[in-house]
């Protein structure tokens, strides 16, 4: 089957992949766009991880407000690449972040970045009520940990249901798009901002 230089050329702008995977996978699809797509994201889920430890300089840097100028985001989102950085998936990816920090308005992006303190008081408040509600003592710790584990799922970016598809996290999000555009990308630092509330 024939595929033409620019339909290959469209391809790699949309998705990052290399010119002859692109070429490939436009062939294997029977020049279906597409499932074109497709056929790139399933043959790189088996290298997300391994890029995971890749350095991310490049990237990008926005800023997202509300209709009326009361609400923002600050992100940055990291690639390894310029090219990368300029992709219509790039782009979209980081859209897509900052709009789940605007709606969800998470504390930290990671688990670890949370501060130790608040993890701790956290986790004597859920000792103290699971204790005070007559729970076994041989449940109580899991009883705590479950708790802990639901107060970082909604307060860690990268832990947070997707609020556009709820089969899907951040990090799940994140890594579609490694596998999409072939390169460790990650979110750097983010702020959210709002009139009436303590920065």
């Amino acid at each position: 089957m024939s595929i033409s230089a620019q339909v290959v050329k469209e391809l790699r702008e949309k998705t990052g992949a290399g010119m002859m995977d692109c070429k490939k996978a436009l062939v294997e699809a029977e020049g279906n766009f597409q499932k074109a797509i497709d056929i790139l994201r399933k043959k790189g889920q088996k290298v997300a991880a391994k890029r995971a430890n890749r350095d991310a300089s490049e990237g990008i840097a926005i800023t997202k407000m509300n209709t009326d100028n009361t609400e923002g985001v600050a992100i940055v989102l990291a690639c390894e690449t310029d090219f990368v950085a300029k992709t219509e998936g790039f782009k979209e990816i980081a859209h897509n972040i900052s709009m789940q920090i605007a709606a969800t308005n998470p504390i930290a992006i990671r688990r670890e970045d949370i501060d130790p303190e608040l993890t701790d008081r956290e986790k004597s408040i859920y000792h103290e009520q699971a204790k005070s509600s007559g729970k076994p003592e041989e449940i109580i710790d899991k009883i705590v940990d479950g708790k802990l584990n639901k107060f970082f799922q909604d307060n860690c970016l990268l832990e947070q249901t997707f609020i556009k598809d709820s089969e899907k996290n951040i990090q799940g999000l994140l890594n579609e798009i490694i596998v999409t555009l072939g390169e460790n990308i990650s979110v750097n630092r983010f702020t959210r901002f709002a009139i009436g509330e303590d920065t």
